[in-house]
């Protein structure tokens, strides 16, 4: 009777376990499918830079791109908590040669700040520390002024060498902002206020 209980028991338990343990995976397979999608839409919604383009007028070599995701829904209610914006990116033109090392020409940054105006309910962006901003009535418009760079420019003309091929290289930042009052720096927004994107790259002649 003892050597058939403790059977019975022993298969109870091992029953018993194999289903904590078909439970434990798939618990394990829901998580692995949740971290993929999550890290899958994390990656996809990554602020990254489209649309280059390069031309010029008589007198400059001109520079077009958009930054696409720069806003995150927190940044946005930051934003009208009153934290301001800053947005900057690098410019580097270079001349391309094959015996030496490609000739840096020109190198600038541009920088756009975002701030919100809670009296006036209106949204300000300043362009590289300019006085007077361009005002706008709503959110979005501020952003897409934010995040598109049009017209920018790139390097004189005259700094050219006609034939020769270049190429310009450009990235954003959003740099880390100081809270009103001589308060540090805004730690708690770090994981998506602090971003850079890769340097980018694109051809062109003279």
């Amino acid at each position: 009777m003892f050597r058939c209980g403790r059977y019975y028991l022993a298969g109870t338990c091992m029953e018993y376990w194999n289903i904590k343990k078909s439970s434990l995976l798939n618990v394990a397979a829901i998580l692995i499918c949740f971290l993929f999608v999550f890290g899958t839409n994390a990656h996809a919604a990554n602020p990254y830079i489209k649309d280059i383009l390069i031309t010029n007028d008589t007198e400059n070599v001109l520079l077009y791109a958009r930054l696409v995701n720069g806003f995150k829904p927190e940044m946005e209610r930051a934003v009208l908590a009153g934290i301001p914006v800053v947005f900057t990116m690098g410019l580097e033109v270079y001349q391309e040669r094959s015996l030496l090392w490609d000739k840096k020409i020109y190198v600038k940054e541009i920088k756009r700040t975002l701030k919100y105006d809670n009296l006036k309910k209106t949204f300000s962006v300043f362009y590289n520390g300019q006085a007077d901003p361009v005002v706008f009535p709503d959110l979005e418009s501020a952003e897409k002024a934010m995040s598109d760079f049009n017209g920018i420019l790139a390097a004189p003309i005259s700094s050219l060498v006609r034939g020769e091929n270049y190429y310009v290289q450009l990235k954003i930042k959003m740099d880390k902002v100081r809270l009103p009052l001589g308060m540090e720096y805004v730690f708690f927004f770090v994981s998506f206020w602090d971003f850079e994107t890769p340097w980018y790259r694109q051809n062109f002649s003279y």
